[in-house]
């Protein structure tokens, strides 16, 4: 059996538990989950098929690909994409613990702070994991798979189209199928990302490309679990096959939502301006308390640090009723970080901007 590390979020049981013991209650700002409400537009799609018995297909309908290839196009400049090249997923981070299995990956190449189900997915199949954020820190090796991740979890940084197009370059001379991670492009802030299948990138060729996409953020439907994988047709025709046999489905009500999520962007645009409000208020509350906020160009965290081990900071926090997340557990160099979550509500995100000014 596969020995996986330990889930991390379970180790913070005891600073969750101070946290919540603060007279004004816990502010939790150490898991990125949605708080606001699924926009009606959604709602509704999904219960217009409530009474829909049969089963869906594994490829998604015709309307939510069509609608996937649109958005892609209207929101970040992705053209050329053919709807048979898009899979609908149950929600992204399945596809991502699964991809280095259903491509038969032997080693995988993941970021050096990294969202950790990059490296439980290189485990389950048995794969080497490499942590690399440059070329030459790969070695003479050749990986079968390599993750990107921009804007980053947890760091927020942005991959400059340059980079992305050296990393396109290098792994296409080697066969190397390369996953790109976009569950956070919709939030930039200081820096505009780019998609890996963005023209500038690619130059409109998507040979040994995907690029993975949630729903979770951008239209509150993490409950829905609602994601989808695109880029490489003969890659999403392969990933269509395995997960036929392994009925790897996403309900039919959600493949509704998701075509819903994706015809409308109103509703992303004022997702987009809450977080954004949050991230203003928060920012400035962490600095006022002595904190760096490094990188977090972009996304849906803010990458702080008071100089000091994680866990320290992570337990001064807790003794404020606020709850975090140790950089290391994203990494071995993430020891001096934390991940601020822009998740909580507004009231909470209030509570939490002045504890810290009193701090």
């Amino acid at each position: 059996m596969t020995t996986l590390p330990d889930f991390p979020w379970d180790s913070l049981a005891d600073h969750a538990a101070r946290a919540r013991a603060h007279p004004d209650g816990v502010v939790d700002l150490s898991v990125g989950t949605p708080v606001d409400p699924v926009p009606e537009v959604i709602r509704a799609a999904l219960a217009s098929v409530s009474d829909v018995p049969g089963y869906p297909t594994t490829h998604g309908t015709p309307a939510l690909r069509v609608a996937a290839v649109a958005a892609m196009a209207r929101r970040f400049g992705v053209v050329g994409l053919d709807p048979l090249a898009v899979l609908p997923t149950i929600g992204s981070k399945e596809l991502v613990a699964w991809l280095p299995t259903l491509l038969g990956a032997t080693s995988v190449v993941i970021p050096e702070v990294a969202y950790p189900t990059y490296e439980v997915g290189a485990l389950l199949a048995g794969a080497s994991v490499t942590r690399a954020d440059s070329l030459t820190q790969i070695g003479p090796a050749t990986p079968s798979l390599l993750w990107l991740n921009s804007p980053a979890n947890p760091t927020g940084k942005v991959l400059p189209v340059e980079h992305l197009r050296k990393v396109v370059d290098w792994a296409r001379s080697r066969g190397v199928v390369v996953a790109s991670d976009e569950c956070y492009l919709s939030l930039g802030w200081d820096a505009e990302p780019v998609s890996i299948l963005h023209p500038s990138v690619c130059d409109g060729d998507f040979t040994g490309l995907l690029a993975v996409h949630s729903l979770s953020k951008s239209s509150s439907l993490a409950g829905y679990r609602a994601g989808f994988v695109t880029g490489d047709p003969a890659l999403v025709s392969r990933l269509l096959e395995l997960r036929k046999h392994a009925g790897m489905i996403v309900p039919f009500p959600v493949q509704a939502a998701m075509t819903a999520a994706l015809t409308d962007d109103d509703h992303v645009a004022a997702q987009k301006a809450r977080f954004g409000r949050r991230r203003e208020a928060l920012r400035a509350a962490l600095a006022e308390a002595g904190f760096t906020i490094d990188h977090s160009q972009a996304g849906l965290y803010l990458w702080a640090t008071r100089g000091e081990p994680a866990w320290d900071t992570v337990s001064w926090l807790a003794d404020h009723g606020i709850l975090a997340a140790p950089g290391t557990f994203y990494g071995p160099t993430g020891g001096k970080h934390v991940r601020i979550a822009l998740t909580a509500s507004d009231e909470r995100v209030t509570a939490a901007v002045v504890r810290l000014t009193m701090a």
